[in-house]
């Protein structure tokens, strides 16, 4: 397990440089919704997720496939993008839909902050929904490790900050020791605040006002089950794949 003074927080993808993640191991966190989707895409049998930063880079990776293989998949300022097959709700990743095909996924925050973090030692994705799973690995690690959560141009959103507080709570036994950095002392301080009650903490946050209009319904609640599902995306090579299987 990796020590818990070791634990840094970032609190959106503009809070930190690519350079500063060398050495380390990060999570991105995206509830609201990229990190829910992959985790469930690859749940229900995605073969693989490639994360891109634009429609552009999507387009590219699209003309070298066979129009059989993939979906392109993601959202623009919440609503789905034009011509992709899905969008950003984890209710579109069915078994149906994504079953052995692969993910072109392109997000406002989540594949961005994802991108960003190329240069670390690892690279989950993270969300309550695979809460165990990232609690599983982290175990595993004795390097530093830096919770990113994507947030919403450039700012803190509530949701994203939560989870990095809920790992938090896990590792630490609920005790975060005064040496802690002021990050995790921050994430873990609005956790003891409103974990209670996630789905009401979140409902109300700014990002679910943003999205209420373009959210289903629905979407919101299940991205605030805890542990919904065995699987741990991660990086290999520029694709995101199940580690644990």
């Amino acid at each position: 397990m990796p020590d818990i003074n070791y634990i840094d927080v970032f609190f959106s993808l503009q809070a930190f440089q690519e350079e500063e993640l060398r050495g380390k191991s990060a999570v991105i966190i995206d509830v609201l919704r990229a990190s829910s989707s992959i985790t469930t895409a690859i749940h229900n049998g995605a073969k693989k997720v490639i994360p891109v930063a634009d429609m552009s880079d999507a387009m590219k990776i699209a003309t070298t496939m066979d129009n059989k293989d993939y979906l392109l998949c993601g959202e623009k300022d919440g609503s789905k993008i034009e011509g992709y097959h899905l969008g950003n709700s984890p209710a579109e990743y069915t078994r149906d839909a994504v079953r052995n095909k692969t993910l072109i996924f392109n997000t406002t925050n989540g594949t961005k902050a994802i991108k960003k973090a190329s240069l670390a030692n690892e690279v989950y994705v993270g969300t309550f929904l695979n809460q165990q799973s990232i609690l599983n690995a982290l175990k595993e690690h004795d390097d530093e490790v830096v919770l990113i959560c994507s947030g919403w141009q450039g700012r803190l959103s509530i949701e994203d900050t939560l989870f990095a507080g809920s790992l938090l709570h896990s590792i630490s036994g609920g005790h975060l020791p005064d040496s802690a950095k002021d990050g995790a002392k921050v994430a873990f301080g609005l956790f003891e605040k409103y974990g209670h009650d996630l789905e009401g903490a979140i409902s109300k946050s700014d990002h679910a006002k943003r999205l209420a209009e373009l959210v289903p319904n629905g979407d919101i609640t299940f991205c605030c089950k805890v542990n919904e599902f065995d699987v741990l995306p991660g990086m290999r090579d520029g694709i995101l794949k199940d580690l644990n299987g």
